[in-house]
């Protein structure tokens, strides 16, 4: 296999990924805001504040620092609306964002937890998928979608060891309540795996303008290390580059079995995001 064509993650590439995750967000709350009433979403500078409901994955703050100025008031609105719902504030910020964004998060009292890595492929349209023996991939069918679900949301609850352990647990009920709401963005599918018939892993694929996201992938504890991750893997990559994406994009805790994964499929390091967060 010929070696993946280098990717430069310069401010232009970074603000394509972060409006991608802007918008990925944003649709995401709006589906939670057909159950949750109190769902939040105000534009701050480039980025964009999400409370989707009481413990949810898509709380936080994206897209900061990548062009777009905002004043001291812009973040005392942000932070008043998340008291409000008795919530912590945690900004996601690239580290190829105006750097001045962290020095002010930090003089108001934010508290650095943790950090993601970015990482990027280069895509072209003869990409074809590669799969694992025994493993089969296929598209998630409507009739489906519930059984997608719990594989996934039941493999997200025993995560690998590998790597930087995450800062966040989610309740069952608000995980399974935030796979369903990024679910109906647009441009988003999913893929199921199964071995002899029993299914055994999902991942969740989202397109849009030219970049495909990796949302998320996982396999039940007992099928792990069988190839399931990168079947899935490679059958979201090849569907992507058929769709006519250039660019996919997958975030991941630093040095975790999923990092490992991708670098292997030909993933580089684009950049890293900080985790702010400042309690209520």
């Amino acid at each position: 296999m010929s070696p993946e064509p280098s990717l430069f993650a310069g401010n232009d590439l970074a603000t394509r990924v972060e409006r991608a995750e802007r918008s990925l967000m944003e649709e995401g709350a709006r589906a939670a805001a057909q159950r949750e009433p109190r769902v939040l979403l105000l534009p701050i500078g480039s980025g964009l504040a999400v409370w989707a409901g009481p413990n949810s994955p898509l709380d936080k703050v994206v897209g900061i620092g990548m062009g777009d100025e905002f004043d001291d008031s812009a973040l005392d609105v942000v932070e008043a609306a998340f008291a409000e719902r008795d919530a912590p504030v945690q900004f996601e910020v690239s580290t190829l964002a105006d750097p001045a964004v962290v020095e002010r998060l930090t003089r108001r009292g934010y508290v650095l937890t943790g950090f993601e890595n970015v990482l990027g492929l280069r895509l072209d349209a003869g990409r074809q998928a590669n799969s694992a023996a025994g493993v089969d991939i296929s598209a998630v069918a409507p009739d489906e979608f519930d059984t997608w679900l719990n594989v996934v949301a039941d493999a997200f609850a025993a995560p690998d060891t590998q790597g930087v352990a995450s800062h966040e647990e989610f309740p069952r009920a608000a995980l399974d309540n935030s796979i369903r709401d990024i679910a109906s963005a647009t441009g988003f599918s999913g893929s199921l795996a199964r071995i002899d018939g029993v299914p055994v892993g999902g991942a969740s694929l989202r397109l849009a303008d030219g970049v495909a996201q990796l949302c998320g992938a996982a396999t039940l504890p007992a099928f792990r290390r069988r190839g399931v991750q990168a079947a899935l893997l490679s059958a979201r990559l090849a569907a992507a580059a058929s769709a006519g994406c250039d660019l996919a994009v997958v975030t991941t805790l630093p040095g975790s079995q999923s990092q490992q994964n991708v670098q292997k499929l030909g993933f580089q390091l684009l950049y890293a995001r900080a985790i702010l967060v400042r309690q209520v």
